[in-house]
């Protein structure tokens, strides 16, 4: 079994040196869904939701989800961006991330 690199021998969560490290070009892809009413949906592909562009905020609040990560996920490293993403497809049982 492979060693846990955020664990210590002692068991404690600790943040791995990667100072060592070169730079490298990386990549990333996440997924999800959201289960939705079909009532929700139709607003959505109408584009006629009460609050406004729920898409539109949906995708910004992807982009600074993205930028935020290691504020947001213990021991992540802060790893410059130089692109983010983020497609919406509205499905008949809600919206595909």
């Amino acid at each position: 079994m492979s060693e846990l690199t955020h664990i210590d021998e002692t068991g404690a969560a600790r943040m791995v040196d990667v100072s060592a490290k070169d730079v490298s070009a990386r990549t990333a892809t996440a997924t999800g869904r959201v289960l939705l009413s079909a009532e929700v949906v139709a607003l959505l592909r109408s584009g006629e939701v009460p609050k406004g562009d729920a898409l539109g905020v949906a995708r910004i609040a992807g982009i600074m989800g993205a930028k935020r990560t290691p504020d947001l996920v213990p021991l992540c490293h802060p790893i410059a961006l130089h692109g983010v993403k983020v497609v919406l497809d509205v499905e008949d049982w809600g919206v595909a991330i």
